[in-house]
C-alpha cells in the first residue's frame, strides 16, 4: 500500500492519521501472516483447556506469538501464576531495542511521556518492522497517530484470528496448526533482509544465520541464540566502524 505524500491534506487530521495506520496494518503481508499464525494459538489455547476469553485477553495485553506460547504451555502444565508471568516478562526482554529504536522516531520536543506508552505497548517484532518501514514517509508531528492506528489493526487482526482458531480448533489439524506457527520467523527474517540498508544490517544478518549452526553444534551454552546475536552483532558494528572511517 502506498502512502500519501509528506504534503496531503490526509495528514493534517489525526483521525485520518491513524486510519491510515490502521489500513497500513490490514493491508500489510505482514498482518496477513500475523493473522495465520494467531489461528495457530486460538487451536494451541483451545487444545490445552484455556479459555477463549483468556486467549483474547493474551493476545489483546500480550500481543507477542513467543510468549503468549509459554504462558499457555506453563499454565497448562500447572505452573502458578507468577511463574507464568515472570517467564513471559523475560521473553518481553527481547523486545526492548525494538522499542529503543522505534520511540525516538515518534518523538518531537512537544511530546509527552505518557503519548508514547501505547506504542511501547505495541512495539513487538511486526510492528517494528513496519515502523522502521513507513515511519519515515508520514510527517514527524503525527508519527503517533499513525503508530497507534498501525497496532491497534495489528492487535485486531490477532484477536479476531485468536477467536477464529479456537472455534477452528477440532478441525485443524495438529500438523497444520504447527506449520502457520512457523511462518512468522520466516516472514520476520525475510522482512529484515528487506529493510536491512546498512552494512552493519547485512553483515549482522549474515553472520548472525551463518555463527547460529556453528554455535548450536560445537558450543551447546543453553543460550546459542543470545551467543549468536550478540557475535554477530558486534562484528558487523566494527566491519560499519571500519567502512566509515575509510
Amino acid at each position: 500500500m502506498t502512502l500519501p505524500a509528506l504534503d496531503s491534506p490526509t495528514w493534517q487530521s489525526s483521525s485520518r492519521t491513524f486510519f491510515e495506520g490502521l489500513r497500513s496494518a490490514v493491508s500489510s503481508v505482514l498482518g496477513l501472516v500475523l493473522f495465520m499464525t494467531f489461528i495457530g494459538i486460538g487451536a494451541f489455547a483451545h487444545d490445552t483447556g484455556f479459555s477463549l476469553t483468556w486467549a483474547l485477553v493474551s493476545s489483546v495485553l500480550i500481543w507477542a506469538g513467543p510468549a503468549q506460547i509459554i504462558l499457555i504451555s506453563t499454565s497448562h502444565a500447572g505452573a502458578s501464576l507468577v511463574e507464568s508471568a515472570l517467564a513471559v516478562t523475560l521473553t518481553a526482554i527481547r523486545l526492548l531495542p525494538m522499542v529503543v529504536v522505534v520511540l525516538p522516531m515518534l518523538r518531537t520536543r512537544q511530546t509527552k511521556m505518557y503519548q508514547l506508552a501505547l506504542p511501547a505497548h505495541f512495539t513487538a517484532v511486526t510492528f517494528w518492522v513496519e515502523s522502521v518501514r513507513l515511519l519515515p514517509l508520514v510527517p514527524r508531528e503525527k508519527r503517533i497517530a499513525f503508530a497507534n492506528g498501525l497496532g491497534t489493526g495489528f492487535v485486531a487482526l490477532c484477536a479476531i484470528a485468536t477467536a477464529f482458531g479456537f472455534g477452528l480448533a477440532a478441525k485443524l489439524p495438529t500438523i497444520f496448526a504447527a506449520g502457520i506457527l512457523s511462518l512468522t520467523p520466516l516472514v520476520f527474517l525475510l522482512s529484515t533482509m528487506r529493510n536491512g540498508r546498512d552494512i552493519a544490517d547485512r553483515a549482522a544478518l549474515i553472520l548472525g544465520l551463518a555463527f547460529y549452526p556453528l554455535v548450536s553444534t560445537y558450543m551447546h551454552t543453553g543460550v546459542d541464540i543470545l551467543v549468536s546475536g550478540v557475535s554477530a552483532g558486534t562484528i558487523a558494528y566494527g566491519l560499519n566502524r571500519w567502512a566509515r572511517r575509510k
